[in-house]
């Protein structure tokens, strides 16, 4: 939360407040863009590739110097515990060093010519070049991770990028553009602004910002592709509903345990967590009960402590929200097999609900809390409709020991990927990561992040010494 032109940010656990830090004025907003505008003019000054590698190599050991000092943090302000916050840092540093190799790979190609006789004379190839300035709005859930993959991407694919973390959590961001400077990053290339929402918008839709990054919820992404400048390209992340269908040949005891971590990972406010899990009817009762079991075992509760394995809600309005959801459900005729309550203001228990009406909101939308819905079905292609019915469209998943199902789905699943005896929640950093439809635009995904903000250029040279 602000508080006149300073942004409080608290541990969303305990409410306890962990720093203040000071917001941009209209006029500060301005000199970041117009700093990373006249760096990206001036290309005698643009950064050469072997330096970009040096000072990435060298912001990932001083990273590994810091690994607990940055899990703390990000444990502290993001509430993601202790455990998968070290997981996350961890990756990060993987991530750095994928967007240092990749640097390599930005290159261009020969375009044959002389293949009319039109084309004679002519040798043509393409380059590659920065996009021009990035900007990126990141989310509150990866307060490491997806500074990474919205500011490390920008600046190896040689762009000035100005970031713009989550409210809840700039304090993992700031570590992170802190140990940029440290390695040796020239001044004015990553940039990380602090303003209010109306003033996001115009950094956004600036027509000197030639990449807009932003990861958040739908509403406000397909708002801000509506007001972008000219020719600014985007990539969008926002949410989805994870689908999972589960045939009756799956094998029990190997999903089980990955669907109570794909749904109650970071207490479900992952936008690829799982959701809908839609089990034949034969085996839907009983694997529901054992899921439910499961998820009584869960450790809620303070995300700083090593043994929690379920923190809270990233605010105390979403508590509430996710209580009326589920009453809501309940109401409606949802069998409550486990949880259902708040703990506290911030916490809510691992929730696991049995065949909740379609129309209800944890069945419309995405629930973004530790909330998992099964439902049972007789037939499976009434239960692949059903997981596509919804707008949103991301990851999905399959879990069956018959190779033929198990493509037949993938195939008619409505997603970007579908995984095959996995959770929904399966995730590298180097491979493509996006929503589509209402889920978004674009691949995230390191080396696709980094060739979205660079451009072909093509260079044909004429000679009549050539053929």
């Amino acid at each position: 939360m602000s508080h006149s032109n300073t942004l409080k940010v608290t541990s969303p656990y305990d409410q306890k407040l962990i720093k203040e830090l000071p917001m941009m004025d209209k006029g500060e907003v301005e000199k970041t863009i117009k700093k990373a505008h006249d760096l990206f003019l001036n290309q005698s000054g643009w950064i050469p590739a072997f330096k970009r590698i040096e000072i990435l190599e060298k912001a990932r050991q001083i990273m590994e110097g810091k690994i607990e000092e940055l899990t703390k943090t990000a444990a502290q302000e993001g509430g993601k515990p202790y455990k998968d916050s070290k997981v996350e840092v961890l990756r990060v540093i993987n991530g750095v060093k994928i967007a240092t190799e990749e640097i390599s790979q930005l290159r261009g190609e020969q375009v044959p010519m002389g293949l009319t006789a039109a084309s004679v004379n002519r040798l043509a190839f393409t380059i590659r070049e920065p996009i021009g300035v990035v900007v990126s709005i990141s989310a509150f859930n990866h307060p490491l991770n997806l500074i990474v993959h919205q500011t490390i991407t920008a600046f190896a694919a040689g762009c000035p990028v100005i970031i713009k973390p989550a409210s809840t959590t700039p304090l993992s961001c700031q570590a992170l553009v802190d140990i940029l400077k440290e390695a040796g990053l020239p001044e004015g290339w990553v940039q990380m602004v602090l303003c209010t929402n109306e003033l996001t918008e115009k950094l956004a839709t600036d027509p000197r910002v030639n990449f807009l990054s932003f990861i958040g919820s739908g509403k406000i992404g397909w708002y801000l592709k509506s007001k972008l400048a000219p020719g600014t390209r985007c990539a969008l992340e926002h949410g989805g509903a994870a689908p999972v269908i589960v045939e009756p040949d799956a094998d029990v005891e190997d999903m089980l345990p990955l669907l109570v971590k794909g749904g109650f990972y970071h207490a479900g406010q992952v936008c690829v967590s799982v959701q809908k899990v839609f089990i034949h009817e034969k085996i839907a009762k009983k694997l529901a009960q054992d899921m439910a079991t499961a998820a009584k075992k869960l450790k809620v509760g303070d995300p700083l402590d090593e043994a929690t394995e379920v923190g809270p809600l990233i605010r105390t309005g979403e508590v509430d929200r996710v209580e009326e959801w589920v009453k809501e459900a309940v109401d409606g005729g949802a069998e409550l097999l486990c949880g259902g309550k708040r703990i506290s203001d911030t916490c809510f228990e691992p929730t696991v609900l049995f065949n909740p009406p379609h129309d209800v909101r944890v069945s419309t939308e995405e629930i973004f809390g530790p909330v998992v819905c099964v439902y049972s079905y007789a037939d499976r292609e009434k239960a692949i409709e059903l997981a596509n019915s919804l707008e949103y469209h991301f990851q999905a998943a399959v879990f069956t020991r018959d190779i033929d199902l198990a493509l037949d789905t993938v195939q008619k699943l409505n997603a970007t990927a579908v995984m095959v005896n996995d959770h929904t929640a399966f995730r590298v950093d180097w491979m493509p990561f996006g929503g589509r439809d209402a889920s978004g635009e674009g691949l995230g995904g390191i080396p696709h992040s980094m060739h979205d903000m660079t451009r072909e250029k093509l260079m044909v040279f004429r000679s009549k010494l050539l053929p």
